[in-house]
């Protein structure tokens, strides 16, 4: 391909994602200093809780390396062709909710390593955008993998009025790394929704005492000292684990939880935030909003 086929290209696929994003009224990257600290459940559960109040969802994993959403979810299928424009459609998870993973193109071997430089991880995320039929959604939820490397930079820099939410854990070198991803939204002028302490203390099963497997306050103590809201304190939930492993999220629906009622008003509060600063759409069905 020369160079003049190159920039034509590039151009049309610049133009496809301003179109594609200017249908989706808020962009949602769940991102993390490190592993480990359940970024990428926070950001399945973030996208069912908001399209069970009836709002229209998008989910995208852009962790190209460790994609963990379709396990998460319990997600079968692969992409297929269809729509107006003849684009990949994105899987349907629920009604109103498409998810898209590299995992659904890796056909039967999911445990192959996906060995991309830079170039093709930014490529394949332009083409998340711009080569997949989303339909008008209310939320782009994007799960990004740990650090501030190339994709959360693209994201950034493809998605420009995207909203960071930040994941840690209460310890310090949780902490340390999550100060990083504050430092990277503010040097790309992302806007920080805020903190969500994740894994911040386990009930014991069998007296009741909470246990502070990771410190505590950490996150609190940071959110205050970067000025930034902390949207919620979760506690280790070993249902959460349990329900990972086999693809079920009905722990949204089971308020006897601790982690179930703080994750669903974190959820409210997330959306009295992005309606507030943007025009936003209703619900589909507003007896379900929060």
């Amino acid at each position: 391909m020369n160079t003049e086929s190159r920039k034509a290209q590039t151009e049309k696929q610049n133009r496809e994602i301003a179109e594609t994003l200017r249908h989706i009224e808020n962009k949602i990257l769940v991102m993390s200093g490190k592993g480990g600290v359940g970024k990428s459940s926070v950001a399945a559960y973030l996208s069912v809780a908001l399209a069970k109040r009836g709002y229209r969802v998008g989910l995208m994993d852009v962790d190209l390396h460790g994609p963990s959403i379709p396990r998460i979810l319990g997600l079968k299928g692969s992409l297929t062709l269809g729509g107006i424009t003849g684009k990949m459609l994105p899987i349907k998870y629920l009604s109103n909710m498409d998810v898209i993973s590299i995992e659904t193109l890796m056909g039967e071997n999911k445990d192959a390593a996906t060995i991309w430089r830079g170039p093709l991880k930014i490529g394949a995320i332009k083409q998340f955008i711009s080569d997949i039929e989303w339909t008008r959604l209310d939320y782009l939820v994007i799960d990004s993998p740990p650090g501030t490397g190339d994709e959360p930079l693209t994201v950034a820099q493809t998605i420009p009025d995207a909203r960071a939410l930040i994941v840690t854990t209460p310890q310090e070198v949780s902490l340390a790394d999550v100060r990083k991803s504050i430092n990277f939204c503010r040097q790309v002028k992302m806007e920080i929704l805020g903190l969500v302490e994740n894994m911040s203390g386990l009930k014991c099963p069998h007296c009741g005492e909470i246990i502070d497997v990771f410190k505590t306050r950490g996150g609190q103590e940071t959110a205050s000292k970067e000025n930034l809201r902390l949207l919620a304190t979760l506690p280790l939930e070993l249902e959460v684990v349990r329900e990972g492993d086999v693809g079920d999220i009905s722990l949204l629906d089971k308020e006897e939880f601790l982690i179930t009622r703080e994750f669903n008003r974190m959820v409210d509060e997330i959306v009295n935030l992005t309606m507030q600063s943007s025009a936003g759409r209703m619900p589909q069905n507003s007896a379900h909003a929060g």
